[in-house]
């Protein structure tokens, strides 16, 4: 039977290898109908992708066999003109149908999947849930976040919504805040499928080797618990009451779109653990043990090294050092550290700072080298299989274990499933050109994963695999080390080097150009014989080989990393050359090592912590990374194709055509408004106030959003990577007042850089950052104004005798200053933009009826604006008729977070400006919004202006 099954995968193969040249454009058509899908606004029922699929499908198989027909034509016949017309419009035909099934494709799977998705009325709703800890805890400093899989549910007030048992979504992303439960010790483990004994477990002291306090196997009973467990682990039962949320997330230009990454992580719903209920651990469920087996490898290593979380707290290097081993060992970088990420970044190694194609295709190589030589040594074996095709099936499914253990991350899967193609195509005998081998690849990640191309990973792998393969001098299915005695033969015939090359574009983890795989993978290594020999005499030659090819790779990527995430780095050459080997060869083998071998864990922290103290000291050269304006679509497209062109063996004036190209695409800069106009762009911070506001050339920021949390704000978040993704410097910044959801982000702004005043209606210590004393601090009174290229703007409030009286006041009691909300809303900046032709914003900042009421007095008709910023995020006390009819605003913006729970704007107040005729639109429903004064009458809402079937629509 096997054989049969053999030789019938063998004849599809071998007639596979007829189509190797159109694998490309196959490719084209499938990638192109997905990325078409990807743009729907709304999906199609379910049916109606079943059945274009069905018909693609049969339409490719008619054309498939039209050409085999064909094939059997008379051989005069194959030479005719009809011949030739039919054959091409066969393979037009199919190209068709890879178009409309890679359309239907993933339509079918995301229709599938969103037949569970939350209903919005369920959206702040309770349940009582049971349910499975689907993937590890990720412990922070205000509570854990974790995956759950719910099995049963209940509502939790069945007197307010209807009874019986609540149909959930197969995974939520569940926040559970609050101080850290103490670890809990296990009483007796019941077996599986009996009930857990109902009485509490008795606390004990942590253990520093087993933080989650329990002993190995063991299950422990249910407890009442109203701050988060300790102890959660993968796979553990637990009962919890929890309010459920929409997948929500800010929306802004260019910038980190959270629904989206919901959506490619199947999470349908969020929710939060709610006090009311009673949270208990109800035991092991008996599932995810590969993910309970990786909590306990992460969570040994930092106890063991004194890493987050460890009871015995190391030196801060040691803490960074064991939260990078922890992600190369487990594939979980969520104890990384913020400033150990903006520093991988810098240096362009955030791909090896975490389970990445470069670490398992170096496993598999490793792997298929080892099996081949324990192969050779038994007969029997031999004869079962060659030893070539053994080694590499081998080498795969070991790699392939290894890639689940890590996490079945994305960036593993594609890796694996590049090599499975290549080991596939190379053991039944198939001998494709390389651009259809990587072709065909390509397809396979993509049917499998049909929203990869929205992964920046995606697009950096491929790219500079074929950039390596089209570049390097000998054939590319050679692999690095394959002619050392004999023993990795199996690599060459796998190809494992397309593979391992994945990793030279896995700066998707962080794009931030330079080399990656290129410095590990040298074309040839003589025998050992010859190896002094060719250590003298060729070393210097191989060097300058490699220096080029990697300078050339660099250069093809820098277009597409500028696309992706608006940055380069100018040391990722050098610090890659310097880390790759240093990670890839002795950190990761010695931490898997040490994972068994735990005496072996001091090693590798210690020589993690001399590649960190190394990184940081590169990171902190001058312009080691340059932040560039993100590239269009078309424009990274020309870039991109221009270097690839630069790094040809074309001729030279196709060569200098490509660096042209290049050229006009890196110059490249948004449009930016005509002198005497401006742009308004309000950008969507949640709760809380930011707002852009842009001249022809200057840029002023009023307010600076929230802060979210520990470590995290809206300037780090939201208006810094804003500012980088258009290139903009920042000459001015005023801060209305000093309430934290307008000056949570003014710290990161301030370190971003401020090339002008920064004008406020308090004293610079209310900040508490250094920053702020450097800054060139002014107060923000009535009668300040400035004119930049032609746009005038002018502080109308508050009154200047009136903010000083406030601030010599507050500096007598700053405590009382401090704690009066209401008198910081009352001394609010009020700034007035108008444009040459006499267009306007006015922005509020949070002045109440009273504050209106005295703008009115003194402005009367100079207080119109065509666009206005809602006073108070549309609070019930501020938006009054009268200050309505005296701005006559054309659009109103209330800058408000999702379901916030002021209930901001308030209802009274949307009636107010509906009875005022003026469209009043929250971030909350748009996203970010922009509006400018050369097109008064528009208003761009994102959300409306680009509706996607994954986003949370305008409501």
């Amino acid at each position: 039977m096997s054989a049969a099954v053999f030789f019938q995968l063998s004849q599809l193969f071998q007639r596979l290898a007829g189509y190797g040249g159109r694998a490309p454009a196959l490719l084209l058509a499938l990638a192109l109908g997905m990325a078409w899908q990807w743009q729907q606004p709304r999906l199609w029922p379910l049916a109606v992708y079943a059945g274009l699929l069905a018909a693609c499908g049969a339409a490719g198989l008619a054309c498939l066999l039209w050409r085999r027909g064909m094939a059997l034509a008379p051989e005069g016949a194959a030479a005719s003109a009809t011949f030739f017309s039919a054959t091409f419009l066969s393979s037009v035909l199919l190209c068709l149908a890879a178009l409309g099934g890679g359309f239907a494709w993933p339509g079918l799977r995301a229709a599938w999947v969103q037949r569970t998705a939350l209903p919005p009325a369920w959206a702040g709703q309770e349940v009582d849930v049971i349910g499975v800890v689907a993937a590890m805890p990720r412990w922070q400093a205000d509570g854990v976040r974790f995956r759950l899989q719910p099995e049963s549910a209940q509502w939790a007030d069945a007197a307010e919504t209807p009874k019986g048992p609540v149909a959930l979504v197969q995974r939520l992303d569940v926040a559970w805040y609050g101080e850290r439960a103490p670890a809990q010790s296990a009483q007796a483990a019941p077996a599986h499928g009996e009930s857990p004994p109902s009485a509490p477990i008795q606390t004990k002291p942590a253990n520093p080797t087993n933080p989650t306090g329990q002993t190995p196997n063991a299950q422990p009973a249910p407890r009442p618990s109203a701050a988060p467990i300790a102890a959660l682990q993968a796979g553990d039962r637990v009962r919890l009451r929890l309010r459920l949320r929409m997948p929500a997330g800010r929306l802004n230009p260019g910038l980190f779109d959270y629904e989206q990454w919901l959506w490619l992580q199947g999470v349908q719903a969020t929710a939060v653990v709610r006090d009311g209920g009673e949270a208990a651990l109800l035991g092991d469920s008996g599932r995810y043990r590969i993910e309970r087996w990786r909590q306990r490898v992460r969570d040994r290593i930092l106890a063991r090294l004194g890493g987050p979380g460890a009871a015995a707290q190391a030196d801060p290097l040691a803490q960074r050092s064991a939260a990078v081993l922890a992600a190369l060992v487990t594939g979980d970088q969520r104890s990384i550290e913020a400033g150990d990420w903006e520093v991988f970044r810098i240096t362009g190694v955030s791909h090896l700072m975490a389970i990445s194609g470069l670490h398992i295709t170096l496993f598999a190589w490793l792997a298929m080298g080892l099996l081949n030589r324990l192969w050779r040594q038994w007969p029997l074996a031999m004869r079962l299989a060659a030893a070539p095709t053994a080694a590499q099936w081998g080498g795969l499914a070991l790699a392939c274990a290894y890639a689940v253990f890590s996490g079945w991350q994305l960036p593993a899967q594609r890796t694996i499933w590049m090599l499975a193609t290549v080991v596939a195509l190379r053991t039944w005998g198939v001998r494709w050109p390389w651009h259809a081998t990587l072709a065909l690849a390509a397809a396979v990640v993509l049917v499998i994963d049909p929203w990869a191309l929205q992964q920046a990973g995606f697009w950096l792998s491929f790219v500079a695999v074929a950039v390596l393969l089209r570049l390097a001098p000998e054939p590319a299915s050679v692999a690095g080390a394959q002619q050392w005695a004999g023993a990795w033969a199996p690599a060459r015939n796998a190809g494992v080097a397309m593979a391992l090359e994945e990793s030279a574009g896995a700066e998707a983890a962080a794009g931030q150009g330079g080399s990656a795989g290129t410095a590990l993978c040298p074309r040839r290594l003589v025998g050992l014989g010859a190896w002094g020999r060719e250590l003298g005499l060729g070393l210097g030659r191989k060097a300058l080989a490699l220096w080029r090819l990697q300078w050339r790779l660099s250069l093809v990527l820098m277009p597409l990393t500028i696309a992706l995430f608006g940055q380069v780095s100018w040391v990722g050459l050098l610090a890659n050359m310097v880390a790759i080997p240093l990670v890839t060869l002795w950190v990761t083998p010695l931490a898997l090592l040490a994972a068994v071998v735990e005496p072996l864990l001091p090693l590798a922290g210690w020589s993690m912590q001399g590649l960190l103290q190394c990184l940081q000291w590169m990171a902190s050269w001058p312009h080691a990374a340059s932040h560039w304006p993100q590239l269009p679509v078309l424009w990274a497209a020309l870039g991109l194709a221009g270097a690839a062109l630069a790094v040809s063996r074309l001729p030279p004036w196709l060569r200098v055509q490509g660096g042209l190209w290049l050229a006009a695409a890196l110059l490249w800069r948004p449009s930016v408004p005509a002198p005497g106009q401006f742009q308004v762009v309000a950008l969507d911070v949640g709760q809380g106030a930011a707002v852009l506001v842009r001249t022809h050339g200057h840029s002023f920021l009023y307010d600076a959003g929230p802060r979210y949390g520990p470590g995290s704000d809206a300037g780090q978040s939201v208006i810094v990577p804003f500012l980088q993704a258009q290139g903009w410097r920042l000459q001015g910044l005023a801060l209305s007042h000093a309430d934290s959801d307008h000056i949570g982000g003014a710290a990161a702004v301030l370190a971003y850089g401020v090339d002008g005043p920064v004008y406020a209606s308090f004293a610079p210590g209310a900040l508490a950052h250094a920053g702020a004393a450097a800054a060139d601090w002014r107060l923000c009174h009535a009668g300040v104004a400035w004119q930049w290229d032609g746009v005038r703007f002018a502080f109308l409030a508050p009154p200047a005798q009136a903010l000083q009286r406030r601030l010599q006041a507050a500096a007598q009691a700053p405590a009382a200053a401090l704690a009066a909300s209401g008198a910081r809303n009352a001394y609010s900046c009020v700034l007035h933009v108008q444009a040459s032709d006499g267009r306007a914003a006015l922005l509020t900042g949070d002045i109440g009826w009273l504050q209106e009421l005295e703008l009115r007095l003194q402005y009367g008709e100079r207080l119109r604006a065509d666009w206005l910023l809602a006073p108070h995020h549309g609070s019930r006390s501020s938006s009054s008729q009268a200050f309505l009819q005296a701005v006559q605003p054309r659009h109103a913006v209330a800058q408000a977070g999702y379901r916030n729970r002021f209930g901001h704007p308030h209802a009274q107040v949307v009636q107010r400006y509906q009875a005022a005729g003026v469209a009043l639109r929250s971030s909350a429903q748009c996203g970010a919004m922009a509006w400018r004064s050369q097109r008064p009458e528009a208003l761009d809402c994102m959300r409306q202006d680009a509706p996607r079937y994954w986003r949370r629509g305008v409501d």
